[in-house]
């Protein structure tokens, strides 16, 4: 049995506590208003440092599939090398591979790849235009309009009709309108040919989607500030969705970006894009008051080579700890907050899908009741960071195969100090 001592945050308060917890469950055993001395403790953090239940990342790209095609880019192992080092403990895995996992056979040949790592990986399921649900629990995800890979639709009837057998299901829906792609394919630049209203549009339609099917529904790497009210407004009604951002949308804009050299720029296009300033602005504030449910990378590696022909998608798993320390101290956002959108609710998401795949794997049993708590009875999983250790973003300490990241150069004013993953410090 081991204890750790922190200040720890969660979404109702930050407080400083003894965990104790199990090295060989990997469970947390106890939870209380820390009166150990530093001597009795195993492991002990000062007032510099803030403990949170493992930071989870619900939207990555691991590139590993059985065709093998794509791990040049990434597989799982060095996606949770990555993972880790920024301070991420489970990651959900998107579909869109050169074998895209769309029944329970394709599901289940890429779900026995992510047995040979440590760190959890639950992967969704696509939805493509003649695609039917799997016969057991797990998220989805559909692509509204042309992205990486051919999982897509081409036109919102096709996916209106497909939708209709997956009433009731997991729905991850990338918001670009098909049509509206379709008519600015020659404009001139990355951003003009996805602009704002295709995303606008595609949200409009997905709420519409979510609440007609009963979908528990969720958007993806939400970028448009403008979207945010028909989001905002959606919930209130009682549809059933939430939202995820990016630290790429959170921290950069157009104006930014335009600063940099061409081939800078060209190594931040992503889908949808980088926004404007007062876009970013509302993404933030938006966190701020509680709208957003998830902070999720869109982890998605590429080559360098590929990165300067223009192909869109960001690594992200990396900077995932330092970037929430610049949310924490720079934009001021309340870390109940982030502990509820980089912990909890990520935590949620993993979490209610363990029992459908625990009888697959005896490896879900060390898990608990899932991670994201500082519970009794959850994974004795935790992301320490330390607030006082500004980090600088350098190529040599990146573990994602890409080896570039978006925040190269950029100093955070915090870092990520220590990781413990089912009972054992990483």
């Amino acid at each position: 049995m081991k204890t750790i001592q922190a200040n720890c945050a969660t979404s109702k308060k930050i407080a400083r506590l003894d965990i104790t917890f199990d090295e060989t469950t990997g469970l947390i055993t106890g939870v209380s208003e820390a009166k150990k001395t530093r001597a009795e403790v195993d492991y002990y953090y000062g007032d510099e440092c803030l403990l949170f239940a493992g930071m989870g990342d619900i939207h990555i790209h691991a590139r590993e599939d059985v065709s093998g095609k794509n791990t040049y880019k990434e597989d799982f192992h060095s996606t949770c090398c990555a993972a880790l080092n920024g301070g991420v403990v489970h990651v959900a895995d998107m579909p869109n591979n050169p074998i895209p996992p769309i029944d329970d056979e394709s599901y289940l040949n890429k779900f026995k790849l992510t047995k040979k790592v440590d760190v959890p990986i639950l992967l969704y399921a696509g939805i493509g235009p003649s695609t039917r649900p799997l016969t057991f629990t797990v998220p989805y995800k559909a692509y509204m309009g042309p992205s990486i890979g051919e999982l897509f639709f081409k036109d919102n009837q096709s996916l209106d009709d497909v939708l209709v057998h997956y009433k009731n299901q997991h729905v991850s829906f990338h918001c670009e309108d098909p049509e509206i792609l379709e008519a600015h394919k020659t404009e001139a630049t990355h951003g003009e040919r996805r602009p704002v209203s295709a995303e606008l549009m595609a949200t409009d339609i997905a709420l519409k989607l979510i609440e007609k099917y009963n979908l528990k529904g969720k958007l993806c790497h939400y970028s448009a500030g403008e979207g945010l009210k028909a989001i905002i407004a959606a919930k209130k009604r009682g549809v059933n969705v939430t939202c995820e951002v990016t630290p790429q949308h959170l921290y950069y804009s157009m104006e930014r970006l335009s600063k940099k050299s061409p081939l800078e720029q060209t190594f931040f296009q992503m889908n949808p894009p980088i926004r404007g300033e007062s876009d970013r602005e509302a993404l933030i504030n938006a966190v701020k008051e509680g709208h957003i449910d998830y902070l999720a990378t869109d982890h998605a590696p590429h080559s360098e080579e590929e990165k300067i022909k223009g192909t869109s998608g960001l690594p992200g798993l990396d900077t995932f700890g330092p970037f929430v320390t610049w949310l924490i101290l720079d934009q001021k956002i309340d870390p109940k907050t982030i502990a509820q959108i980089a912990s909890e609710g990520p935590g949620i998401f993993f979490n209610q899908f363990l029992s459908s795949l625990n009888n697959r794997s005896d490896i879900f049993k060390k898990w608990g009741n899932g991670f994201g708590f500082l519970e009794v009875g959850f994974s004795a999983s935790f992301t320490v960071l330390d607030l006082k250790s500004p980090m600088k973003v350098e190529k040599k300490d990146l573990k994602t195969k890409a080896q570039w990241s978006p925040f190269l150069g950029e100093t955070f004013p915090g870092s990520v100090k220590s990781v413990y993953l089912c009972g054992k410090k990483m």
